[in-house]
């Protein structure tokens, strides 16, 4: 009886070791999304430089695209935003972005110091399209097809081997 009483909370530590050892061993930029293969979540949103101005990306219909959620306070956003910057300027895809529970003002001055790589910024300031998309925190970024169905998200800034290992061919099988 005895050893019993050492036995089980010995097992059941043993148990919560190994659980623990395979979670710290998982890349959480691998985390599947329930939203790949699916149609992008539907909204309309004032666009951040003119709030007289809306976007769906139901007016993406027949372009492959990229959605990057962004937020003048993210450190991150600031680490990936170059990259962005550049891709812009070849014209693979359009890049939307979806100014993420910012400050109007902040994310229209960030946006005109850092650089603009954005066709255009939809205006999400309660947060409301990011928690559609299943946004963990900023940055996150979808590929989205010509039918509107997410194939990729990207969690966390883009990196240069994400986006020439993964992203960049993406768009070029999807006919980008």
């Amino acid at each position: 009886m005895k050893a019993l009483k050492f036995v089980i909370p010995l097992a059941v530590f043993a148990l919560l070791a190994a659980f623990l050892a395979v979670g710290l061993t998982r890349d959480p930029r691998q985390i599947p999304s329930p939203f790949i293969g699916k149609a992008a979540p539907a909204f309309r949103l004032e666009q951040l430089h003119d709030e007289k101005l809306a976007f769906a990306p139901a007016d993406m219909r027949g372009k492959v695209w990229l959605l990057n959620v962004w937020a003048s306070w993210c450190v991150s956003c600031r680490v990936e935003h170059p990259l962005l910057v550049e891709m812009s300027k070849s014209h693979v895809v359009p890049i939307i972005g979806l100014n993420y529970k910012d400050k109007r003002d902040d994310g229209v001055q960030w946006l005109a110091r850092f650089g603009n790589p954005y066709s255009l910024s939809a205006f999400d300031v309660d947060g409301k399209v990011g928690i559609d998309y299943g946004v963990y925190g900023v940055p996150e970024t979808f590929v989205i097809d010509k039918e509107g169905v997410i194939r990729y998200k990207q969690i966390g800034p883009i990196t240069p081997e994400a986006l020439d290992k993964t992203i960049l061919p993406l768009l070029k099988t999807l006919g980008a």
